[in-house]
């Protein structure tokens, strides 16, 4: 018998330090998510015909969103490991290591939050 895998916890992300309408009951500490992405050849020569001409390298610009988005999402991993319902203070940050090498860093804080005020206030009401 297949052992049914519990549904994924849905982790709210925000860039401010707080989710409105909602308490922190815990700081369980800073989650990030790191990719490390090179261009690849194609994406290379297009990219550099493109920058002769000026304006958007799209080819270059598919390269970071792609990076961007995977780092956010393990980031979004970490904090679900860590049993966090939110991360605030999400930040991104890149470095080039070399020609079309770069990293990217999704960071942020993850927490518990507390229940919504309506949920506590009910909890309280209702007889166990």
């Amino acid at each position: 018998m297949a052992k049914e895998e519990s549904p994924r916890r849905r982790v709210q992300v925000t860039t401010g330090n707080g989710i409105e309408g909602r308490e922190v009951a815990e700081y369980l500490g800073v989650v990030r998510g790191i990719v490390v992405r090179a261009q690849t050849i194609g994406q290379g020569i297009r990219g550099s015909f493109s920058s002769i001409f000026g304006g958007n390298i799209r080819a270059f610009e598919e390269v970071c969103e792609s990076a961007r988005s995977d780092a956010y999402q393990r980031m979004v991993e970490h904090a679900r490991d860590k049993g966090a319902d939110a991360v605030i203070a999400m930040r991104y940050d890149a470095t080039e290591f070399a020609q079309g090498v770069t990293e990217v860093l999704a960071y942020g804080t993850a927490v518990r939050l507390a229940p919504p005020v309506a949920e506590s206030a009910e909890a309280i009401r209702t007889p166990g």
